[in-house]
């Protein structure tokens, strides 16, 4: 390569934006870029699956709070990537996907996978364009970055595809040093000093405030954990944003979640839309509390709620402003309610933790999923980053564990994240310990993944809780239905597949194997190498989701209770 080539181009603006690792499966039509960013340094994670190039893509900008990069060959490649791209869509990821085209002259003639992919991902992603000319290249790919992280709308996926024969072609020198090579940070905005002040009486005048943050709150830790002290307010995190404050900050109540979303009379979201797993912010669940909306994003300012006031502006200064101006005002509303929320709160962890610790095995005889988790939980890390992926797994998981970062399927409920996001957040964050649960079911997605992390040697624990069965489905199927149809699944013996591999791995079919195996296992992870735990877990222990009413969708809202509330609401006279 002693041109500068459009590849060399794309490859040094990834490098000059801080890009050090593509997430990639290799293809004619890409082959230039992806010879570009090996000469430039940039490593290449070549995976088995473009799903799970997206994927790890996406678990490295959410560890990171950088962009994420993924790059996939035409025609196939961008279709089977697109499971990837539309959970990075949903769940507000900053992820850049990157492919090739049949060259220019071959172009609508019938060449090997010449696809209109733009068509098809306009609707996944914030920018969706394929790059013609040379001039056009360096402008473009720096709109495409911006639109990602969020610099005119929400942060998201970005795609951009280019003919491999315009990735061959010359950049005349003049535009190997403009301002779109390096970019600009994302502008910074904070609200009118007179919203500041009026939210800050709103929150001083409330008695029994509750804080609820999701994406937007990421990278604010710090400055929510102070907020929330100088507030008295009551803290529920979700899987947006899990970890970022401290889990023995006294704001924390998430043990008392369904009580504290009926009682509060102030309801602050930060950065969170109020989809499902709020319940739309219905008046049904939340009764007649206020509503103060903060976020950098229109959309999260107004979504199924509009609020008594919205907070347009970024984020941590938002929150520092309003720290400060609570600083100087008394709390006239009293906290008394965090108290009692926080005792609360205390006293049925207390209680779930020690049921967990002494779960017994299921009446099969095969572990419980409960004890599997307390084991697991014991050797956490205070910075471990920690994975959630499944149904009836995930449903214990995310009571059970605890970490810095957190990541699971997201609203999308994109099962089969597992394998592909350890291996992206192992890379992006060496020397933190990172641990993934998952069940048999959505392990199946993307277990080829196994060699990817074996191959590349990301330090990740990959453990299945093995129930040979999709639990959820199997149990609503049974109780609605009489009889369990196309949801049972073969204790299959994954840790086997995984040696196949070269991945160290064990197959726990008692209680008694757990602590010594998961000892085992993380002292491999802590000498550099992955490694796999599968454990035959009893389906016979019921989760939360399972009793929800989830696997049957009810009508107005995610949760039977939910549903139930909503309809009496529905039928209510307005006066009620």
């Amino acid at each position: 390569m002693t041109q500068v080539t459009v590849a060399v181009l794309v490859a040094r603006t990834l490098k000059a934006r801080g890009v050090e690792r593509v997430f990639a499966l290799c293809g004619g039509h890409i082959m230039p870029m992806w010879m570009a960013l090996d000469a430039e340094g940039i490593e290449i994670v070549d995976v088995r699956d473009e799903r799970a190039a997206v994927m790890m893509a996406h678990a490295s900008a959410a560890v990171s709070g950088r962009l994420g990069v993924a790059m996939v060959t035409a025609g196939p490649g961008v279709t089977n990537a697109m499971t990837g791209i539309a959970n990075a869509h949903v769940s507000r990821i900053p992820v850049l996907v990157i492919s090739g085209l049949p060259p220019r002259p071959q172009e609508n003639r019938g060449a090997l996978q010449d696809m209109v992919h733009v068509d098809l991902l306009r609707s996944l992603t914030r920018y969706a364009r394929t790059l013609r000319h040379v001039t056009s290249v360096a402008r473009e790919l720096d709109a495409a970055i911006a639109a990602a992280q969020g610099q005119a709308g929400e942060a998201g996926p970005s795609y951009i595809d280019l003919p491999v024969d315009l990735q061959r072609e010359a950049v005349p020198p003049v535009l190997l040093a403009g301002e779109h090579l390096k970019g600009r940070a994302r502008p910074r905005v904070t609200p009118l000093p007179a919203d500041l002040d009026a939210a800050a009486d709103m929150i001083a005048r409330a008695s029994r405030v509750l804080v609820i943050s999701g994406r937007g709150a990421n990278g604010a830790g710090a400055e929510l954990a102070d907020f929330l002290s100088a507030s008295g307010a009551a803290y529920l995190d979700t899987g947006e944003s899990k970890g970022i404050v401290p889990a023995d900050h006294p704001s924390h109540i998430a043990a008392m979640r369904g009580a504290a979303m009926k009682q509060a009379d102030l309801v602050i979201t930060l950065g969170r839309k109020l989809d499902f797993q709020l319940a739309y912010g219905s008046p049904a669940v939340f009764g007649s509390a206020a509503f103060l909306r903060i976020s950098d994003q229109p959309a999260e300012l107004s979504d199924n709620r509009l609020g008594d006031l919205g907070l347009a502006g970024d984020i941590p200064l938002t929150l520092s402003a309003l720290t400060e101006r609570l600083s100087q005002r008394e709390l006239t509303g009293g906290r008394d309610w965090l108290a009692e929320m926080a005792q609360g709160h205390r006293t049925r962890a207390e209680a779930m933790q020690a049921k967990m610790e002494s779960a017994a095995p299921g009446p099969d005889g095969r572990i419980n999923p409960n004890r599997l988790l307390a084991e697991i939980r014991r050797r956490l890390d205070p910075k471990a980053i920690v994975i959630a992926d499944g149904g009836d797994i995930l449903s214990f998981a995310r009571v059970a564990l605890e970490g810095q970062t957190y990541l699971d399927p997201g609203p999308l409920g994109c099962i089969g994240i597992a394998t592909a996001f350890a291996v992206g957040a192992a890379k992006a964050a060496p020397g933190r310990q990172v641990v993934a649960v998952t069940g048999d079911g959505s392990f199946g997605f993307t277990a080829m993944e196994i060699d990817t992390a074996v191959r590349h040697r990301a330090p990740a624990l990959i453990v299945i809780s093995n129930n040979g069965s999709w639990a959820i489905e199997v149990r609503d199927q049974q109780e609605s239905f009489g009889r369990v149809v196309g949801t049972r699944l073969q204790y299959a013996d994954h840790a086997a597949m995984a040696r196949a591999f070269g991945m160290q791995a064990w197959r726990l079919t008692t209680h008694d194997e757990i602590g010594p195996a998961l000892d085992q296992a993380l002292a491999v992870v802590r000498g550099g190498a992955p490694a796999l735990i599968d454990a035959v877990t009893s389906p016979e222990i019921a989760s939360s989701d399972s009793k929800s009413g989830l696997a049957w969708v009810p009508d107005h809202q995610a949760l039977e209770a939910w549903d139930t509330a909503e309809r009496e609401w529905l039928a209510s006279s307005p006066e009620e």
